[in-house]
């Protein structure tokens, strides 16, 4: 078997993770992903986990770094269930981490 290749590849250039901690409930990561949908803005990969006693979920999202993301981050933060938004660079370990996972 061949060592996965160092370099980027084209499609994965520009990549940001953005780790949104929100309410859980129903419903609540239908209105996250529905932002980037309504803007034809293509999730790369999405991991979500309940944290500490399952009132909060942290979600993980691949995108690409496009100029439209800033936007797309402010509408994010105006979400009634969104607590906080952070960005993280493509080396997140969230996606990094699970790679191994998959046959990639």
């Amino acid at each position: 078997m061949n060592a996965p290749s160092q370099e980027a590849s084209p499609a994965l250039t520009g990549i940001t993770v953005l780790e949104i901690l929100v309410k859980n409930h129903p419903g609540v990561m239908t209105h996250v992903c529905s932002l980037f949908s309504r803007r034809a803005y293509n999730l790369e990969g999405i991991a979500v986990l309940p944290i500490g006693d399952g009132t909060l979920s942290r979600i993980w999202l691949k995108v690409a770094a496009e100029n439209r993301l800033d936007q797309v981050v402010k509408q994010l933060e105006k979400l009634q269930d969104v607590r906080r938004v952070e960005r993280h660079g493509s080396s997140h370990p969230v996606f990094t981490g699970m790679a191994e996972h998959f046959d990639v």
